[in-house]
């Protein structure tokens, strides 16, 4: 799938590439990737546990203030992706990926540490949004990259499946942090929660990241070593990238927009709305958000490997048209719906159609650049989308529930799935030779 028509001839120095060591560079890659999610999600997860000690105990707009700050953090994404693509497209994948998860891990072991609102004051919120800024920059670096590192390390025939692995990974961060708060709710009363359980959930992603370090630091580099000889100017130059592949650019941000909001409304507003829901049964609203991001997570290589089958976009438009379908009785129904059965239905038939984007989401917008580019070009365009569409649904969400409007909540955010399905449809090619075809391989035997 492609849509740059510009002449990019095969590398005959790519990197020697066979299954073992894809699956090997898969699982190291991924790794990281579990650990930087699950540094995401613990915020969400834990945020009414830990909402009192920065806000104070008596704050009315505390739960708003945090999905806020949830939402501000993504303004560092596009730096981050900048900063981190254009240091993968000039150094290397490998380092890029062993600084971001370094940056995300040191950032949650701050704020497991942070005194209480009660006893520094608004500084406890301060060095909250600082460290999530952080983390913002760390992720918007860690997604285009991974992403990128993903489909080049793995085989041409199965690069679908390979790198959905992403999204099991950033899926299985959420699922890690629900597994978490579901431990600690069978051992730990709410008052212990709120006392110190959510700081031991953020020490565990700082923990973490000296195993991922390791794992990273001995994983194959994708770039091949004559793209890393050959770097220059134009190698991670943002000027090139709004130039040259601005083209390129638009359409991975336009990919991005309809995906990006859905995979938030669907997997965090959907969660929040379940723990909401069953208020005063922690064990069942958890039993349920775990059970279903479980089954999120399963869907992503068998998203991933039909695509290799039938190309990507079919899955992208049928991401597409159950968005636009689906979204209204998801988010309408949900909060109405007390049967834990009924609730995880809901939520699942979301999820089948939400991996329509997701499996494939990373291969789709790495297919779009060439290795120069790639890193910066897949994380700025994937940054922007998710940082204007995306981290903002929760608080936007929260907002409208506040003001009755959750119903023009459904339509900004059909709208948006509606937008992007006109993009799958009209402008993405299906088995087209692509960038990254032509420098490692063509991707499906035949073409339809």
């Amino acid at each position: 799938m492609t849509v740059d028509t510009q002449e990019h001839p095969r590398s005959p120095d790519g990197p020697d590439i066979n299954t073992r060591r894809a699956i090997l560079n898969t699982l190291k890659g991924s790794s990281g990737n579990l650990v930087e999610w699950y540094d995401v999600y613990v915020y969400t997860v834990f945020a009414t546990y830990f909402e009192p000690k920065f806000f104070g105990g008596d704050e009315p707009n505390a739960t708003v203030y945090t999905m806020a700050i949830f939402a501000v953090t993504f303004l560092m994404r596009p730096v981050g992706s900048w900063f981190f693509g254009r240091y993968a497209d000039r150094r290397g994948r490998r380092p890029a990926l062993v600084f971001s998860v370094s940056l995300m891990a040191l950032a949650s072991t701050v704020i497991a540490i942070t005194p209480s609102h009660d006893s520094i004051g608004a500084f406890a919120v301060l060095i909250l949004v600082f460290c999530r800024l952080v983390q913002g920059f760390a992720t918007g670096g860690e997604y285009g990259t991974s992403a990128t590192y993903m489909s080049e390390a793995a085989t041409a025939e199965r690069r679908g499946f390979f790198s959905s692995f992403q999204y099991v990974t950033l899926i299985g961060g959420h699922a890690l942090a629900q597994l978490t708060l579901l431990i600690m709710q069978v051992f730990l009363n709410d008052e212990q929660m709120g006392d110190y359980g959510w700081r031991i959930a953020f020490g565990l992603g700082g923990v973490a990241a000296v195993t991922v370090f390791w794992l990273r630091s001995t994983m194959d580099e994708s770039l091949s070593a004559a793209a890393l000889e050959a770097v220059g100017e134009k190698s991670g130059s943002l000027r090139e990238l709004l130039t040259t592949y601005r083209k390129p650019l638009l359409i991975c941000f336009l990919v991005t927009v309809g995906g990006t909001i859905a995979f938030y409304s669907y997997s965090v507003n959907a969660p929040a709305t379940i723990k909401s829901t069953y208020k005063g049964q922690g064990l069942t609203a958890s039993w349920i958000n775990l059970s279903a991001l479980v089954f999120l997570m399963a869907l992503q290589p068998i998203g991933g490997l039909i695509s290799d089958k039938i190309g990507r976009k079919p899955l992208l438009v049928f991401f597409g048209i159950g968005g636009v379908a689906w979204t209204y009785f998801l988010i309408h129904y949900l909060p109405r719906t007390d049967t834990p059965m009924v609730s995880f239905l809901l939520v699942a038939i979301g999820y089948v159609i939400l991996t329509g984007y997701t499996s494939i989401n990373a291969i789709v917008k790495a297919e779009l650049f060439p290795a120069h580019v790639r890193a910066l070009g897949v994380g700025i365009g994937y940054a922007l989308g998710n940082s204007m569409f995306g981290g903002t649904a929760p608080v936007i969400y929260e907002a409208a529930k506040k003001h009755d409007m959750v119903t023009a909540f459904i339509v900004y955010v059909i709208v948006c799935i509606a937008a992007s399905l006109l993009v799958y449809i009209f402008v993405l090619k299906n088995k087209d030779e692509t960038v990254l075809d032509r420098e490692q391989g063509y991707a499906y035997a035949t073409r339809t």
